[in-house]
């Protein structure tokens, strides 16, 4: 009982907009106080800081975060929009498509959804405008794209929930790769669904000749080969996600160098950045710790286990009551925080129902999402808007039918679990 007051307690706290890591700091010590563990706190505080982010595995993460940086500073991000739209722009929704798949290939080498969506949106929503498509389908399509960062290997989420879950990092990013096909695919077809109704709101564009569709391909070719490099290396083995991110990190710096764009302003701002990002998220992994020692110290997690296998409900249908536990998180949380909170909990009862971990953090990253693309929260919504200039409900308004294709391929992996686990399984 003492953990589901607290629980409400922090829920309430982010709904009166207090930061995520002060509201599940300040409910994780007052749950410690009210079950007496309050003798506790000083050594809490003075372990976990240091004990939480202390890993060589998650050192990853700012890594990644860094190598994204880099690859935002060699400019070479309008290269794959380019490219992508030269080979399939003059469809009707070319561009669109090629959006989609700029953001896909991004993705594969950003691993954040917000700064994927911030940088299409600068690139893309603008030209899609001016080719005479709804401000409305542009935008939303940009907000959906964005979110694939989340699930494309090297993805910061999966890095985390595997370190979370305890289960192997390289496995968990490679299991990433297929779903984020599928997401992106299940997006284009969204987009084509919803301009059946209005032809107009997505044109044609303009025939590209071979050797500008080459030469554009040619000049997208880093990031495609970068890409190859850092996931590669993780899925034959020869490097951990740890070292990928390393190698990921030197490849980006040259390529921003052979572009000269590695200026020292250039430089120290990528550096600024990377660090901003993992002071946040690092910040929300120690108070997430100090929360999760107040959960081991109520020993709610063997409590829940223990009575849901006392459950007569089937397995799949309490999977459905987790999986739209998660969506309804998704709406005040970001995945980071959703993830450190709920996985210590969840995770034993999904491995007593049966269920894989590596897939479990599949599921949960694509539910977790949808809350990038719907109120409150919609990060991803409002970066677009802010990036693109356009107004945030019309961001919100293009955004809706991509929320329906993000539900339905977690319904089918739900169902199908071994779509998933199709590509960790065969190395």
């Amino acid at each position: 009982m003492t953990a589901l007051v607290l629980s409400v307690l922090l829920v309430i706290l982010i709904l009166l907009r207090i930061p995520v890591t002060f509201a599940i700091m300040i409910s994780g010590l007052l749950g410690l106080i009210v079950i007496g563990r309050g003798d506790v706190i000083d050594g809490v505080l003075e372990t976990i800081p240091a004990s939480s982010v202390n890993s060589f595995t998650l050192s990853a993460i700012p890594l990644f975060i860094f190598m994204a940086q880099l690859i935002l500073l060699s400019g070479l991000l309008d290269s794959l929009f380019d490219a992508a739209r030269s080979v399939v722009g003059r469809v009707r929704g070319g561009t669109a498509v090629a959006a989609v798949g700029a953001g896909t290939a991004f993705a594969a080498v950003s691993g954040s959804s917000t700064a994927s969506a911030a940088t299409l949106a600068f690139t893309s929503v603008g030209r899609m405008i001016d080719e005479g498509y709804n401000p409305k389908t542009a935008s939303g399509i940009v907000a959906a794209v964005g979110t694939l960062a989340a699930m494309i290997p090297p993805s910061i989420a999966l890095v985390f929930y595997a370190i979370t879950a305890e289960t192997s990092v390289g496995d968990q990013l490679i299991a990433g790769f297929l779903p984020g096909i599928l997401l992106a695919l299940a997006i284009i077809v969204t987009m084509y669904i919803t301009i059946l109704r209005k032809t107009d709101s997505a044109p044609r564009g303009k025939r590209t000749a071979l050797s500008e569709k080459t030469s554009s391909i040619v000049k997208a070719s880093p990031i495609l080969i970068l890409f190859a490099a850092v996931v590669g290396s993780i899925y034959i083995g020869v490097a951990t996600p740890t070292e990928a991110a390393a190698l990921g990190c030197l490849a980006a710096f040259l390529l921003a160098a052979v572009y000269r764009r590695a200026t020292f302003e250039g430089l120290i701002n990528s550096v600024m950045e990377t660090v901003k990002s993992t002071a946040m998220i690092f910040a929300v992994i120690i108070s997430a710790h100090v929360f999760g020692h107040f959960i081991t110290e109520t020993k709610v997690a063997p409590t829940i286990v223990e009575w849901i296998e006392g459950l007569a409900f089937p397995a799949f249908a309490i999977m459905l009551i987790i999986g739209l536990f998660y969506v309804v998180l998704g709406f005040f949380m970001d995945q980071i925080a959703i993830i450190a909170l709920t996985v210590p909990i969840v995770a034993p009862v999904v491995e007593a129902l049966g269920y894989d971990l590596i897939w479990f953090g599949i599921l949960v990253v694509v539910l977790a999402e949808i809350g990038l693309v719907t109120p409150p929260l919609g990060l991803n919504v409002f970066v677009v808007s802010k990036s693109a200039g356009r107004p945030v409900g019309e961001v919100f308004r293009g955004a809706i039918p991509y929320v329906v294709a993000l539900l339905t391929v977690a319904l089918i992996f739900l169902i199908w679990p071994e779509i998933v686990l199709w590509i960790p399984e065969s190395r």
